[in-house]
């Protein structure tokens, strides 16, 4: 693993004489080239830096050093954008050290503990190592792992997440970085400690932002509702820059305690005032990665999920980017939008939006296998999983999805196992391509015959319809909760079965252009049979 995730350091560094002094309101960004978290004689600051209390955004000078006072009394989380070419080192729970908060000097009392005030706080000169990337990576490309809604309710849905996501992947993988994209748990939020070291068995820094499942929700402000988050994960506004990416994970899940509905997604003006004094620094020539919860789509027919007023905005100030794509999760199901004027963007090219599958699926949910965890399946039809995402030179990226019990499946099939010889061709195949978007060009052929083109349809998946029916017949419960009532899929493609071929068996082959992966296959098959009246 090239990622310290062993290292118990916590910013401890040591200062010159000349910057610890009572007028110090910034610190210092250095390079740690042996790695003891102080810095010293010889050790370097770090030119062009940029630090972020998450809504300014300064810049480390010649030594390194930066000026920004944080208000006081106002509890904001002070943190440094990692530049390309440098990694942090790890916090004792593993997480990357790019952070320290400052609590609220008025912090309600909160269940879940919000961020402890110290007797210190901040201290008034801080400082950052930066740590130089030892990882090669082939062709100059960067994998990225996308985890959406972990979303564990318990510590047996914290084994599940590890036995059926972590473990088989952990040193199986390529990545060099993590983000999960909100709902790390399901409310109860002393449960991120235990989550956090399954998590960091996967080697890499990783990154999380904040879901309407991570609130403080005893908090009577959204200003207040992650401060427990923030004590754990850090900034719930933070940039982070690699050679062939930068990425912006920003919360934007907007409390309404007391109301109905009691969140909406939206962004907060600090944020709005972060993105305009970062983005102007950002080059067009990478791609531009936007992460949040809630999807910027709305949800519901002609209900405002997401604030149009400010999705308008946000697309204003992205509108003049090459390469951007947007990274959601919190539908528990999958599906790519692009985005044009009719939501408010007037970029040169449709906006992409890619709604991330649930690593928990339905809620951990449905009938165990024989290793004892829950089917998982989301109502789309789409198995629990997780994403990739590959980064290349000028902006290029692919993605894809794995699902967790067979991370190289592509889609899956779904056919009658007999049809009656000469019978009206009603009765089809349907793929469900886990990945398939509008364009995408999925075909079938049976018995190595002519290839045929499916046609897109948007109806349920019939082997969760068919899952529905056996749950309904059921004298008892078959797991803990049942799977998911089967909803329309936006990846679902039907072929018809011909009925006039010879008695017996027939193979039936699937294939897709994957985007990630290229060409994709699967095949199952169905008989024919002569019926008597």
């Amino acid at each position: 693993m090239h990622y310290l995730c062993l290292l118990p350091l916590l910013f401890a560094f040591v200062l010159p004489a000349n910057a610890q002094d009572n007028a110090c309101t910034g610190g210092v960004v250095w390079v740690d080239s042996n790695g003891n978290g102080q810095r010293d004689d010889g050790e370097k600051g770090l030119s062009g830096v940029k630090v972020s209390d998450g809504r300014r955004v300064v810049v480390t000078d010649a030594h390194g050093q930066y000026d920004l006072p944080l208000p006081a009394g106002e509890g904001r989380t002070l943190f440094v954008i990692k530049p390309p070419g440098y990694d942090f080192p790890a916090r004792s729970d593993g997480l990357p050290s790019f952070w320290i908060n400052d609590p609220p000097s008025l912090q309600p009392k909160l269940k879940y503990g919000g961020i402890p005030i110290s007797a210190h706080g901040v201290p008034r000169c801080m400082g950052f190592p930066l740590l130089r990337q030892k990882t090669r990576r082939d062709k100059g490309e960067l994998e990225v792992l996308l985890f959406a809604d972990t979303q564990t309710k318990s510590v047996a849905d914290i084994g599940y997440y590890r036995r059926d996501i972590v473990e088989p992947l952990a040193g199986k993988h390529a990545a060099t970085l993590g983000l999960t994209l909100g709902d790390v748990v399901n409310d109860d939020l002393s449960l991120y400690p235990a989550l956090n070291e399954v998590t960091r068995q996967l080697g890499v820094p990783w990154l999380h932002i904040a879901g309407n499942h991570d609130l403080d929700f005893d908090a009577a402000r959204d200003e207040d509702s992650l401060l427990t988050f923030r004590n754990t994960y850090g900034p719930d506004t933070f940039a982070w820059e690699e050679r062939e990416a930068v990425f912006v994970g920003l919360d934007d899940v907007i409390h309404q305690p007391g109301q109905k509905p009691s969140y909406i997604g939206g962004l907060r003006e600090d944020q709005f005032a972060f993105l305009e004094a970062y983005l102007p620094t950002v080059p067009k020539d990478r791609l531009l990665v936007l992460g949040v919860h809630i999807p910027f789509f709305d949800a519901k027919p002609d209900t405002e999920t997401f604030r149009h007023a400010d999705r308008a905005r946000l697309f204003a100030l992205l509108k003049d980017f090459p390469h951007v794509l947007l990274l959601s999760g919190h539908s528990h199901t999958q599906q790519h939008v692009y985005h044009g004027a009719d939501s408010g963007w007037h970029g040169s090219a449709p906006l992409h939006e890619y709604n991330v599958g649930a690593v928990c699926g339905a809620f951990w949910s449905g009938v165990k296998d024989a290793q004892g965890i829950p089917d998982a399946t989301m109502a789309d039809g789409t198995p629990n999983g997780y994403a990739s995402l590959q980064l290349r030179a000028a902006g290029a990226y692919s993605l894809a999805w794995h699902p967790a019990r067979d991370p190289g499946r592509a889609l899956s099939l779904y056919a009658p196992k007999v049809l009656r010889r000469g019978a009206y061709p009603a009765f089809a195949i349907y793929a469900n391509v886990f990945m398939g978007q509008d364009d995408s060009k999925v075909e079938y052929r049976v018995d190595a015959g002519q290839w045929k083109p499916m046609s897109q349809v948007r109806q349920p998946d019939p082997g969760l319809l068919a899952e529905n029916i056996r749950d309904d017949s059921a004298d008892a419960l078959r797991g803990y909760d049942r799977s998911p009532e089967a909803v329309p899929s936006r990846h679902l493609w039907r072929g018809a079965l011909p009925t006039e071929l010879t008695v017996g068996e027939h193979r039936v082959e699937v294939r897709l252009q994957d985007q990630g992966r290229g060409e994709q296959t699967a095949t199952t098959i169905y008989r024919l049979q002569e019926a008597v009246e």
